[in-house]
């Protein structure tokens, strides 16, 4: 039996889609968050979406329609974020995985939580005045790390 990747495990495109509606619905009441996202495009909670679809192994359509991880570094470039905005990010997103109907089981959940951290802290890094990510890094893929589901 194959171990599924993250993205099938959570449903896919249209799930990680409603991850990202009630997720900045919450962004945008929140004092922290709202004034980093007061601007953003119409087309930013289905970015978000394609994102993590090809971080979760799904389509590589962020790299393919997106301009792939660089164009994900030059949205962080020089904002400056701070650590109480890069802990309420992925605070928020956790609290919308349960509204957005994805899974619940703690193998997912473990690797969901790992990969909001990791990649908050890279965007927190990279937002810094003065920072210099590597230009041609490609999309990280995350997987289960050291839990993957129980398939009996």
């Amino acid at each position: 039996m194959t171990t599924p990747t993250l993205y099938d495990w959570a449903g896919g495109h249209d799930a990680l889609r409603r991850l990202t509606e009630v997720f900045y619905d919450k962004v945008l009441e929140d004092p922290i968050l709202a004034p980093v996202f007061a601007h953003m495009s119409d087309k930013h909670r289905e970015h978000v979406a394609i994102w993590l679809g090809e971080v979760f192994r799904g389509p590589s359509r962020y790299t393919d329609e997106l301009g792939g991880y660089p164009a994900m570094l030059a949205h962080h470039l020089n904002l400056g974020l701070t650590e109480e905005q890069r802990s309420r990010w992925a605070a928020l997103i956790a609290q919308s995985a349960d509204p957005a109907g994805l899974p619940d089981d703690p193998e997912f959940r473990s690797a969901f939580v790992a990969y909001i951290e990791w990649g908050t802290r890279i965007a927190l890094a990279n937002s810094q005045p003065g920072a210099t990510p590597p230009p041609k890094a490609p999309v990280p893929h995350w997987g289960w790390g050291e839990a993957p589901p129980y398939q009996p």
